[in-house]
């Protein structure tokens, strides 16, 4: 998966998801590539980390998109979009020449 698609993905899933077990396993990535990958959006102000002080288990925290966040996850989307319209219009543009070769 390319930095930028990880990076999409842990923006569209990530306040979904109870905790970075679960984000891995989604993502089918490692969980230590899943705590490098969020403390490096964290970083860059795109995530925020937040601890529950009721829960029993002080290592579990909350994740929240920042405004930061939903603007770069808007814009990789937006690239995404782009780039799988493009691949659609190659793929329809092969598949139309190869329906005039068997014509």
């Amino acid at each position: 998966m390319q930095n930028e698609e990880l990076t999409l993905q842990v923006l569209r899933h990530i306040e979904k998801l109870q905790n970075q077990k679960s984000l891995a396993q989604k993502l089918q990535i490692s969980i230590g590539k899943t705590n490098y990958v969020l403390k490096a959006l964290i970083a860059k102000g795109f995530i925020k980390a937040e601890n529950f002080f009721a829960n029993k288990n002080k290592n579990q925290y909350k994740y929240l998109l920042t405004e930061k966040g939903i603007k770069e996850k808007i814009a990789l989307t937006e690239k995404f979009i782009d780039r799988k319209k493009a691949e659609y219009e190659e793929l329809v543009k092969e598949m139309e020449e190869l329906k005039g070769k068997v014509k």
